[in-house]
């Protein structure tokens, strides 16, 4: 069994099929897709940093006092075929796909009961869109599924109040972060757990070597499952599966670890953009250089 540390932790083996696949799909998909203006941070480019195109933006095309919840009813999902998307999926040769189950923003694609009225089936589609996609990716194609899950949320009252204390406080990650990682493998059982967005906050903040050692040790999917390194300040490209390093890392050349470069279609935004133009995405060409490591993003 494996201890809550990262000595031993780090000592578990990859399992053999992410070695053996080279190349996923990474979708970037939440409530920012529906200003889909400037990139999934939008709704802190706009409200935090007050970034002028973003301020425009609203300005221009919704009413005064209209919020970001607002957005939350408007993420309709009308177009969705999960049944769609798997076969775009196979048919890519990827072979596996990394869904964004919670962004930054806290609206998860399930219907979390740690997400109260910001979630998919209280709001917006009415949709468990994490069960549907994986559904058919598990029915109709051989891909493994896995989920991306952000720790931290932006704005939420809790975490605001554990950064106000320094992280002495663990309001945040014990009633809402964690419950939501356990809640999401247990349910869904990916194969990948792409975690992100560590807040700035130290792992033991996070917790993050007892939820990995439950993983590894007594999870649905402990024999089968792959983690990456973002798992509190201090832990990216040194602790976890495989490493990320950064956003777009491409070190040239072959790394002693296990490594995934987690590359954009798009060279400004993770998601769907509106205001895209067409030298914004990257050619096949620049695509296929990135598979030196593993792995594309869009």
């Amino acid at each position: 069994r494996y201890e809550p540390t990262w000595s031993s932790l780090d000592s578990r083996p990859l399992p053999a099929w992410f070695d053996e696949a080279k190349f996923g799909v990474f979708i970037h998909w939440g409530v920012f897709s529906v200003p889909s203006f400037g990139s999934e941070w939008f709704w802190w480019y706009w409200q935090k940093e007050k970034r002028e195109p973003y301020v425009k933006f609203m300005e221009a095309n919704y009413p005064p006092g209209f919020s970001y919840e607002d957005f939350g009813p408007l993420f309709t999902a009308e177009f969705f075929d999960p049944n769609q998307w798997a076969d775009i999926l196979k048919a890519s040769g990827a072979k596996y796909v990394v869904l964004t189950s919670k962004h930054h923003e806290g609206f998860t694609l399930w219907g979390s009961k740690y997400s109260w009225t910001w979630n998919a089936v209280d709001v917006g589609p009415k949709r468990d869109l994490v069960a549907e996609l994986a559904a058919s990716v598990r029915n109709r194609t051989d891909l493994h599924f896995g989920l991306y899950h952000s720790l931290f949320e932006w704005f939420n009252p809790l975490f605001l109040e554990d950064v106000t204390n320094a992280f002495q406080t663990r309001r945040f990650p014990t009633s809402k972060s964690l419950p939501e990682l356990y809640e999401i493998v247990t349910k869904y059982q990916p194969e990948i757990v792409w975690s992100d967005g560590d807040g700035n906050a130290p792992d033991t903040y996070w917790n993050s070597t007892g939820f990995l050692a439950w993983l590894y040790n007594d999870s649905p999917v402990r024999d089968t499952v792959v983690t990456n390194d973002r798992w509190g300040v201090g832990s990216i490209c040194t602790h976890g599966g495989f490493y990320t390093c950064s956003d777009r890392y491409n070190p040239g050349h072959l790394l002693p670890h296990k490594w995934e470069n987690c590359m954009t279609i798009d060279k400004r935004s993770w998601g769907y953009r509106r205001n895209a133009q067409l030298g914004d995405y990257l050619t096949i060409e620049d695509l296929v250089k990135v598979q030196w490591g593993k792995g594309v993003a869009c």
